[in-house]
């Protein structure tokens, strides 16, 4: 640990550093973030390349009185570590521990929870809104990546900032360099010169002067302003933002702190909206991540000194791989098959089908409602496009999905990455709502598979449907079941008996059924005799199968990886109440809350959705202790 920011207690004590220390400092924080991460696993890429920015604003700004938002918050590793939590930092993603985004409950340094992007402009204009309503005069500064402006709520929050006229200072985080591909001397320059006391002064100066000539000043100052814009649009990119009402400046070098504090300090005395823009450099100090940005985006744990990612246990292939490789596969039978993702190429698998099909592909950019619609236009004209998107992603375009998709009952399938408990990422990333704001939309059919083949066959069945369907898979390896020849589709609504039993039955969806299958393996041993069902679909549900299961034993036990409130277990209940049944019922989920990070083994432990914890429910609910023996009779309610 470095002897400067050992010493860091709050961000006070930026203000006592020199330059050369706040540069050392920088250096200090890249170390500690390398060295953690490459144990814990996270968001390396990002958080290495905004450590300057980080300190300069901090040293500028009277945190927390003055409010940093932070757009997705993957890149606020360094914020973390100058606002008091360098002694918890090893707990980084941890079950327990502190999260790997900003957390209004973890620190008052955090002004807004994130994890999904494109909401730091529309945030921050919102806190600037109340300031100057209860009188304030707190600065608030908005910092957002290059990709996050893809999204259409960045710019309805630049449009609106740029009608109110807040003050409020956005940062543009150019980590890619797909705006300006130059920071030059001279641009740089301007930003600085442009942003001072003098300047500022000397332009509204000569506003006023020119406003004021008579007959020809308001065609002077036309022309002034032609001429400043005509110099700013051939030196910077800045024309779009000041279309918004946004004074523009930058692009400016993201590592020099020097020019930053600068900067930084002339922008925050102007009034307005204000927009910087900072090229940075994703992965800086770390060689490994600054020659693979992509790959030490989002990274588990690794060999810093190699930057190796440390491998997983040998098995099978990941539910993702499995997608990936089978869509080209299908996309091979059929030239009608499309995929479109949403800036999450490498994380959804389909690297492989965009190198195979680049003129069937798509990566629309963070913009998942763009997304959906763009697949129902496609749908429109007679291709078969498939949406692959994470769980979590998805809710943001679930109006898109309803009216634009369901509504005109168009063949776009929705292949749905990390449903369920997907770790470390925590609440913002957990996919455990889909079934339940997916389930109740007309003409969407929605699959659930328990393994690998299941998946294939689930999008084979998908291929052979002429409306809406989706299918949800967890995050993580399969169960290396063997792959050849298991791409039939299966007949919509029909589910397939597990295992026989007499005293109860589980109805399991998804990664339950394997766990269930264990639960009912140990409940055996206790002399408890219970079936297990894979519905295989949640919509829609096999009647037959499980109202004649609910009738056979009068006890039945839901067990899912979705919150319970609406999801398969009220499926379920709603099915046998309108057959008129009522058997004793049991269902088994997530609870009312938004669950935390940890790793999947750890939280399905904690919630009881292992084997031992179903087990234990179940245990429970038939109000046994181990040991006993039977449950006194076929069919008991």
């Amino acid at each position: 640990m470095g002897n400067i920011l050992k010493n860091i207690a709050s961000t006070a004590d930026l203000k006592q550093l020199s330059l050369d220390e706040l540069e050392t400092l920088a250096g200090e924080i890249r170390e500690e973030i390398i060295d953690t991460v490459s144990r814990t696993g996270g968001h390396l890429a990002s958080s290495l390349g905004v450590v300057e920015l980080s300190i300069a604003l901090h040293r500028i700004l009277d945190t927390p009185r003055d409010k940093i938002v932070w757009d997705v918050g993957h890149q606020a590793y360094a914020h973390k570590l100058l606002t008091g939590r360098l002694e918890r930092f090893g707990t980084l993603r941890q079950l327990d521990g502190i999260s790997g985004f900003p957390k209004r409950s973890e620190s008052p340094y955090d002004s807004f929870d994130v994890g999904h992007s494109s909401t730091s402009i529309s945030a921050a204009l919102g806190m600037a809104a109340a300031r100057e309503a209860r009188g304030g005069e707190e600065k608030v500064v908005a910092v957002i990546g290059d990709g996050s402006l893809t999204a259409g709520l960045a710019f309805e929050g630049l449009n609106q900032a740029g009608h109110l006229k807040k003050n409020l200072v956005v940062i543009l985080n150019d980590n890619e360099m797909s705006i300006s591909p130059n920071v030059g001397a001279l641009s740089s320059f301007l930003s600085r010169k442009m942003t001072s006391d003098f300047f500022v002064r000397f332009k509204k100066e000569t506003e006023n002067l020119l406003g004021n000539v008579p007959r020809f000043g308001k065609d002077l100052l036309s022309l002034a302003r032609r001429a400043e814009e005509s110099l700013k649009g051939f030196l910077t990119p800045g024309m779009l933002f000041e279309s918004f009402g946004f004074d523009y400046v930058g692009p400016i070098n993201g590592h020099n702190l020097d020019e930053l504090l600068e900067t930084l300090q002339n922008v925050l005395r102007i009034k307005g909206p204000i927009l910087v823009h900072v090229v940075t450099r994703k992965g800086k100090g770390y060689a490994p991540a600054e020659e693979k940005p992509a790959l030490f985006h989002g990274v588990g744990p690794f060999d810093r000194e190699t930057g190796r990612v440390k491998a997983n246990k040998a098995g099978a292939e990941s539910y993702t791989a499995v997608f990936g490789n089978t869509l080209v596969e299908l996309a091979e039978r059929d030239q009608k098959v499309v995929a479109i993702t949403a800036a999450m190429l490498e994380g959804t698998g389909l690297k492989g089908f965009s190198k195979r099909f680049p003129e069937r592909f798509f990566d629309v950019g963070i913009a998942e409602q763009h997304a959906v619609t763009f697949a129902a236009g496609l749908a429109c004209e007679g291709l078969r496009p498939t949406v692959a998107i994470y769980s979590t992603f998805l809710q943001r375009g679930y109006d898109n999905v309803l009216h634009d998709v369901c509504l005109q009952n168009l063949p776009v399938t929705f292949a749905l990455d990390r449903g369920g408990l997907v770790g470390a990422d925590g609440p913002t990333h957990h996919g455990v709502f889909d079934y339940s704001f997916l389930r109740h939309i007309p003409n969407l059919t929605f699959m659930v598979p328990r393994d690998e083949v299941q998946l294939r066959r689930a999008m084979a069945t998908a291929l052979g449907c002429e409306g809406p369907f989706a299918y949800r898979y967890p995050r993580g390896q399969g169960l290396g079941l063997p792959l050849e020849g298991s791409l039939e589709p299966v007949a919509v609504g029909t589910g397939e008996k597990m295992r026989n039993g007499s005293d109860g039955v589980i109805f399991a969806l998804g990664s339950s059924v394997e766990p269930a299958l264990e639960a009912a393996a140990l409940l055996e041993d206790e002399g408890v005799s219970l079936a297990v069902v894979d519905p295989r679909f949640l919509k829609p549900l096999d009647r037959e199968l499980l109202c004649g299961e609910a009738r056979r034993t009068g006890v039945v036990i839901t067990v899912e990886e979705n919150v319970l409130q609406g999801g398969f277990g009220s499926a379920v209940l709603e099915l046998l109440a309108d057959e008129g049944l009522s058997p004793r019922l049991l269902r088994i989920g997530l609870p009312d809350a938004f669950v935390e990070q940890g790793s999947q083994g750890e939280l399905r432990a904690r919630y009881g959705l292992d084997a031992g914890g179903i087990a234990r429910g179940i245990r429970t609910f038939l109000g046994r202790q181990t040991g006993d023996r039977g449950l006194g009779g076929e069919g008991q309610a």
